[in-house]
């Protein structure tokens, strides 16, 4: 009885989220108003409408940065410099800090992910353009992973705008004590989530309301669950907002999930990486669809989507030229057992329909996430 009091509740308040929005202020200004002026702005940055890789150096205090992972963390001073196409050296002063929860941890990356905080008032006039905080997936533990994860955030792009979308970056570590050696490596960009939103005129749901996965838009939420499936990622949650954000539109609307990180899915395949034991797989390679049962029209337009941009899903490996040429062929072969499981029909009734029958009867819930 009380889960489905907060159910109802968080459906009631999502029905007035437009209406809080523009009747909050801060300093006399409404919060709508605030995010009209500030991401617009950003909404018209040319940073990630390009695919050519962005080189710049990164000075910090390597040590102190990679040392700075607990729960309360520190911003540490840094400079990004640069050389414009007339190869003028710009430097940019910002602050740097250790973001993430799993790849925060040293056992698992031995370089964790940042966030990199900008000063508005002069970063607009480099190649970050105007933006104020922007996250970077880092190398972790080498090269490979971090290009086969930035591929996946390109291949959900090609299915929809409600999207992350990323910029691919080669980066230079220089240590300002001179104490470690100066490295360059593979890392992208993640554009600003409120961003993200404004593109499809939404905004992104506070994680504090509770929406359970039959409460978000049904053709949204099927292509996200089939595109987990096809990558083979099964962490995420969206009820408990794990690795998944819900835009709102309007009172009227169903939210629309939106899927990052990726680090977990088969696809990727980090060495770090185990699926949790109580969904019964034993690889994260395994796929195992977490979606629920949806209308025939939703599943006729699933495949009308996924089969109408299967050769475009297809280039982002056959046509890159930083992967490995066995990991690429090894890729095509899991993308094809995605699709002819998409195309059979006792199949697909099997793994997608049979599948989110029970999924829909029996919800498992991932020890951890209902924290």
């Amino acid at each position: 009885m009380k889960t489905r009091f907060l159910y109802s509740l968080s459906w009631l308040l999502l029905l007035c989220l437009p209406w809080q929005l523009v009747a909050q202020t801060e300093a006399g200004v409404p919060a709508a108003a605030v995010q009209t002026s500030v991401v617009q702005q950003e909404l018209e940055n040319p940073l990630f409408l390009s695919d050519e890789v962005l080189l710049f150096k990164l000075s910090m205090d390597v040590k102190a940065v990679l040392k700075d992972r607990g729960d309360e963390r520190s911003d540490h001073q840094a400079v990004i410099t640069y050389r414009n196409a007339d190869g003028t050296e710009v430097q940019e002063k910002l602050k740097v800090r250790v973001r993430g929860n799993r790849r925060r941890d040293p056992s698992v990356c031995r370089f964790p992910p940042l966030q990199l905080n900008f000063s508005r008032k002069t970063v607009e006039k480099t190649v970050f353009g105007k933006v104020n905080k922007l996250k970077l997936v880092t190398h972790c533990l080498n090269n490979e992973y971090v290009l086969r994860e930035y591929l996946v955030y390109k291949l959900y792009d090609i299915l929809t705008d409600a999207s992350y979308r990323v910029r691919l970056c080669q980066i230079t570590y220089e240590d300002v004590r001179g104490k470690r050696k100066t490295v360059t490596n593979y890392a992208f960009l993640i554009e600003d989530n409120d961003v993200m939103a404004a593109r499809s005129n939404a905004v992104v749901l506070p994680e504090e309301l509770r929406i359970r996965m039959d409460m978000a838009d049904p053709s949204s939420m099927a292509r996200v669950a089939f595109f987990q499936f096809m990558i083979g990622n099964t962490d995420w949650s969206v009820p408990y907002r794990h690795n998944i954000d819900l835009l709102h539109t309007d009172s009227l609307a169903a939210p629309v999930p939106v899927p990052f990180d990726f680090d977990y899915a088969g696809i990727v395949s980090t060495p770090y990486a185990s699926p949790p034991p109580e969904l019964g797989i034993k690889s994260v390679r395994q796929r195992l669809f977490r979606g629920y049962l949806y209308q025939e029209e939703v599943y006729v337009q699933i495949r009308e989507i996924f089969n109408s941009r299967k050769q475009a899903v297809y280039n982002v490996y056959q046509t890159s030229q930083l992967l490995d040429r066995r990991y690429k062929k090894q890729t095509i072969k899991y993308l094809d057992q995605f699709y002819s499981t998409l195309n059979d029909p006792k199949d697909f009734y099997n793994t997608f329909v049979r599948a989110g029958q029970q999924n829909q009867k029996v919800k498992v819930v991932v020890k951890g996430l209902e924290k």
